[in-house]
């Protein structure tokens, strides 16, 4: 008996591991930063807390609609092709035939053979072997707006909640700083654990992070502080 030779990809992650990862880190970054900001302000502990939850609850759903209605456009314009391709087969079977033998020729497989090929995957099932190798759309990559959405969404809310948990316990006196110097280190975390599930290098991935996260900090802290007002 033949032994099946199975395998996981990473790339089944992609649906929803990139509405997560831009949900979280969006949510550390823009929620530290608004407190950073109406910290710098003067503001007082109530002040700097209404408007972190105010951050959250907004940047969550802005988050949820956003990413809804981007992924989908992108499935609307997968459909598009199918649906045409679909119609494209029925009507020139033999000239989409000729274009996915085209195809694998162009990928280093021998005419001769390439036709073959063709053949048994149009046999088999001609809109899935033209959708995957000539428009590139492939079941595990398809967009997923709900998904997308909810990933997104969710995420923006865990990580918005870290700062704001950090601005709720720390000494006001301390607030100004200790709500970004914590993000900071939870974006190391998050760019660790993102890395981890894409199968990067973490150390690449934390540093990009943190980064850009300290980079919008420190510019929010510095309005806030120039203009005295609540940002």
């Amino acid at each position: 008996m033949a032994r099946i030779h199975s395998e996981y990809h990473l790339t089944d992650r992609i649906g929803w591991l990139r509405a997560a990862v831009l949900g979280a880190n969006d949510g550390i970054v823009s929620t530290a930063s608004l407190i950073a900001g109406v910290a710098a302000a003067s503001a007082g502990r109530s002040d700097v807390l209404l408007a972190g939850i105010a951050g959250l609850v907004a940047g969550a759903m802005s988050m949820a609609a956003g990413e809804y209605v981007s992924v989908s456009s992108q499935a609307d314009t997968e459909s598009a092709d199918l649906a045409r391709e679909k119609r494209e087969l029925a009507e020139t079977p033999e000239l989409e035939l000729e274009e996915l033998t085209n195809i694998y020729i162009g990928r280093g497989v021998e005419p001769e053979l390439a036709r073959q090929v063709a053949v048994q995957m149009t046999a088999k099932d001609a809109l899935t072997a033209h959708a995957r190798d000539e428009l590139g759309i492939v079941h595990e990559l398809r967009a997923r707006p709900v998904q997308a959405a909810a990933a997104s969404a969710a995420s923006f809310a865990a990580g918005a909640a870290l700062p704001l948990l950090v601005a709720a316990f720390a000494p006001l006196s301390v607030l100004g700083w200790a709500s970004p110097a914590a993000s900071l280190v939870f974006l190391a975390f998050l760019g660790v654990w993102s890395a981890r599930m894409a199968g990067a290098n973490p150390w690449k991935a934390t540093v990009r992070v943190v980064f850009w996260g300290a980079v919008a900090m420190v510019i929010t802290a510095v309005a806030g502080a120039m203009f005295g007002a609540v940002v």
